[in-house]
């Protein structure tokens, strides 16, 4: 919990294969953190934009975005958007970011554009969560770099751990290079079906090599949950008494500890 309110944890969702819920777990994370009283700022690094579709965030709302903040150093106040769910807030992305990897290539400290652009806004929320690309290159490392955390997000399928070892070792070289502070603190099995042996020796071979990282909740696969963007809905909203929105909820108490009371 943080340390004193508006005292932003800082946490980066990160995964280079694609497909694994990073935005899914984005958007109902914060969704389930903003509906129990914290103050979510979603900042969507990935040039598809899914998180920022299903939070509900329109195109034309999307005029300053991720891409301004990050290569034209636009001050990050002006690209938050506030999303239809109270409390949950995004810096939206748009596709414009797909070519910012090429244009930060000359930059000048160009792995920490976003570290310094989120410090103007720390102190307005209480969790900052950073939807990376599925990828490992300029726009991850600037998440990684303006992070503390990291939350893996892991599929319950095979080939689950193909290519975590990059990631981690990612994560150790800007942890050594760029910001000794990171670390990866969560992981979440998505995408659980209880139906197969297969997902069920997977989460078990995920907490033999991670142990307490591992979030108890399992978020199980299901259909509302994959239907939620279509509507710009989280599942929390959308669906509030299915199956994935009772696993996020479960996920949001795990990181955060529980409900906050404010004194304000």
């Amino acid at each position: 919990m943080p340390d004193s309110p508006g005292s932003a944890r800082i946490v980066a969702i990160a995964n280079q294969k694609g497909g694994v819920g990073k935005s899914t777990t984005a958007v109902s994370l914060g969704a389930a953190l903003a509906e129990i009283g914290y103050r979510i700022l979603v900042v969507d690094l990935d040039p598809q934009g899914n998180a920022s579709t299903g939070m509900g965030i329109r195109h034309e709302q999307r005029v300053v975005n991720s891409y301004d903040v990050i290569v034209a150093e636009t001050p990050v106040a002006e690209a938050i958007v506030h999303s239809p769910v109270p409390g949950l807030d995004a810096i939206p992305s748009t596709i414009d970011l797909a070519g910012a990897e090429i244009e930060l290539v000359p930059a000048f400290s160009r792995e920490n554009r976003l570290r310094r652009a989120v410090q103007g806004v720390i102190d307005d929320y209480d969790y900052v969560l950073i939807d990376c690309p599925p990828s490992l290159g300029l726009l991850t490392v600037n998440g990684l770099s303006a992070a503390e955390e990291v939350l893996v997000p892991i599929q319950c399928e095979y080939y689950a751990l193909e290519g975590l070892g990059q990631l981690l070792r990612n994560v150790d070289l800007v942890k050594r290079n760029l910001n000794p502070q990171l670390d990866v603190t969560t992981i979440v099995c998505v995408m659980y079906d209880a139906r197969t042996k297969l997902a069920e020796q997977v989460v078990k071979e995920v907490r033999e090599h991670f142990g307490d990282k591992v979030c108890r909740t399992v978020v199980p696969r299901s259909v509302r949950l994959s239907e939620a963007p279509s509507y710009g809905q989280p599942i929390i909203t959308f669906d509030p008494g299915s199956r994935g929105a009772t696993a996020y909820r479960n996920v949001a108490k795990e990181i955060s500890g529980g409900a906050l009371e404010r004194t304000w």
